[in-house]
């Protein structure tokens, strides 16, 4: 069997009162790959969360992950242990409260048995690659704007046609 590939992943996520969205951007042998998505009304945290699971999702094969955000709690809930207590607490927290995205923290952890995962702190300023992946999930926020302001577009025209 071969040795995992090395592959480094910059993720970002973030949150609007409109929706969420991530970017994350994969880097292996000198190839790049990014990644977007988003979901409505959720948070940064959720947003990070998601944003890790979905990029060591996309990896075809076992690898050897460097995953970097500036998520202190992501960060610290995967290197200090903090998930793996939490599941086996039945997803509840040391101050006796439900894991918040246990959803998400259990399909990471899922994913971390198949690849072997190093969580770095990354700083916020500075960095291309994160930089990149802030854009990738901005163009998200957008989209999610605009479809929002087409639903009420189409609604405002709705209401003004009586008899439909």
């Amino acid at each position: 069997m071969s040795e995992p590939k090395p592959v480094t992943i910059y993720t970002r996520g973030i949150a609007t009162p409109g929706g969420g969205a991530y970017g994350a951007l994969l880097v292996c042998d000198g190839r790049r790959k990014e990644l977007s998505g988003g979901e409505v009304a959720a948070s940064n945290n959720r947003m990070d969360v998601l944003a890790a699971v979905e990029s060591i999702k996309a990896l075809k094969r076992a690898c050897q992950v460097t995953l970097y955000n500036t998520n202190g709690y992501l960060i610290d809930a995967m290197s200090k242990g903090w998930a793996a207590r939490w599941r086996e607490a039945g997803w509840i927290t040391g101050e006796g409260k439900p894991t918040a995205h246990a959803d998400l923290w259990d399909a990471l952890l899922e994913l971390c048995a198949v690849h072997e995962v190093k969580f770095v702190w990354l700083p916020d300023e500075g960095i291309d690659e994160y930089a990149q992946c802030h854009q990738l999930a901005h163009q998200v926020i957008q989209e999610q704007v605009r479809r929002v302001a087409e639903g009420r577009a189409e609604a405002d025209a709705a209401a003004s046609r009586p008899g439909e």
